[in-house]
């Protein structure tokens, strides 16, 4: 990690919070084996109590990539039984809808997939564009988020599991991705058409809602499991006959142009340096080897892949190029909920502690 972040600050031995944040979640999620194993025979514990009787106990999101298909087979080898959900944003690969039918049909877990309005999200897609931030993703996510939890309390399931590990992954820093459902609607305000109605948008009640009145809770199950991403790629094959298509979160053509293009030509992130961060401190790689990975080449790009992405997106050569010329934006430049979240910090570091809200969202977002 290094200044390319806007918010890093490194301390008098050059250590940033980064670290500092990777030295808190181990706390949670313990390197200790032994402790790991015992914090996952108490959730599983608690998930099969609150399950039981139902016909599903968690539900587990699914894209066809490797972190969520691997999650899926584990969660289904522990004895649970999940509802597997997608969200279907109009940027699937063919391979990744294959993945997903293969891995459902193979483990026998049903599938639930919630199609936004391609039109509909299209306009939300290129008004974030158009703000000119690093957060074009971001109107995904928080639909992933709130489909989730949707479906969760549908069902009456308290569980959400999910496959985001900080050993393989890292943090984002919110200088990179800034996720807030007010703010997607502010810049889609100043510069999108649409209405949302079938966006699945995530606001401040949304998050009460699920999370108080619903008491939905989201785990990241994954940080208590032994994973290590080319012995799951391999475990994925053999199991599942799934296929790799040939980045971290390529499975999705957006996803892909924007994390090879987009973002390192556009705003000089190069999110490879949180994946190989947390494999160093992890022990997957060491650090000579990350930075060779990065020094040897820039992030591959598909070239073919402007071709497929701009008549999908309705827009010319032209539109493209005065939308990459904009100035730099930052989530700091629209309307969200930021300002009242500092404000209410200290309120939300006791709640975090007492366990109250998720402790990694004061860490990322207040720490």
């Amino acid at each position: 990690m290094d200044t390319t972040v806007p918010e890093i600050v490194f301390d008098d031995k050059g250590v940033c919070q980064f670290c500092g944040l990777h030295d808190e979640l181990v706390k949670i999620y313990p390197d200790d084996r032994n402790s790991r194993k015992e914090k996952l025979e108490l959730l599983l514990e608690e998930i099969k109590r609150t399950g039981k009787g139902k016909k599903y106990d968690c539900v587990c999101g699914v894209s066809g990539g490797r972190d969520s298909s691997w999650l899926l087979l584990k969660v289904v080898e522990l004895g649970l039984r999940p509802l597997a959900v997608h969200f279907d944003n109009g940027w699937n690969s063919e391979i990744a809808v294959s993945n997903i039918k293969k891995t459902c049909e193979k483990l026998n877990v049903d599938l639930e997939t919630y199609v936004v309005d391609w039109h509909e999200f299209r306009d939300i897609q290129l008004s974030m564009l158009k703000g000119s931030t690093p957060d074009v993703e971001v109107p995904t996510d928080v639909a992933i988020h709130t489909v989730l939890h949707h479906y969760a309390a549908k069902e009456n399931i308290k569980f959400v599991l999910n496959g985001h590990s900080f050993r393989t992954e890292g943090i984002s820093p919110r200088g990179w991705t800034y996720m807030d459902g007010l703010y997607i609607e502010s810049v889609h305000k100043k510069f999108g058409s649409a209405k949302f109605e079938t966006f699945p948008n995530f606001k401040m009640w949304d998050y009460f809602y699920y999370s108080y009145v619903k008491r939905v809770k989201v785990y990241p199950i994954i940080n208590l499991l032994e994973y290590e991403h080319e012995s799951a790629m391999k475990e994925l094959e053999q199991k599942l006959d799934w296929k790799y298509y040939g980045g971290h979160h390529h499975e999705n053509y957006y996803t892909k142009f924007i994390q090879s293009y987009l973002l390192p030509k556009k705003f000089n992130i190069d999110k490879r340096k949180t994946e190989l961060s947390a494999l160093i401190r992890s022990g997957q790689v060491s650090r000579d080897e990350a930075i060779a990975t990065l020094s040897k080449s820039e992030y591959e790009f598909d070239k073919t892949l402007i071709d497929y992405i701009l008549p999908k997106l309705e827009i010319t050569k032209t539109d493209w190029d005065n939308i990459f010329s904009m100035k730099p934006k930052s989530f700091l430049d629209y309307r969200t909920y930021y300002p009242l979240v500092r404000f209410l910090k200290v309120p939300i570091r006791i709640a975090a502690q007492l366990g109250l809200v998720p402790r990694l969202l004061y860490f990322k977002f207040l720490g």
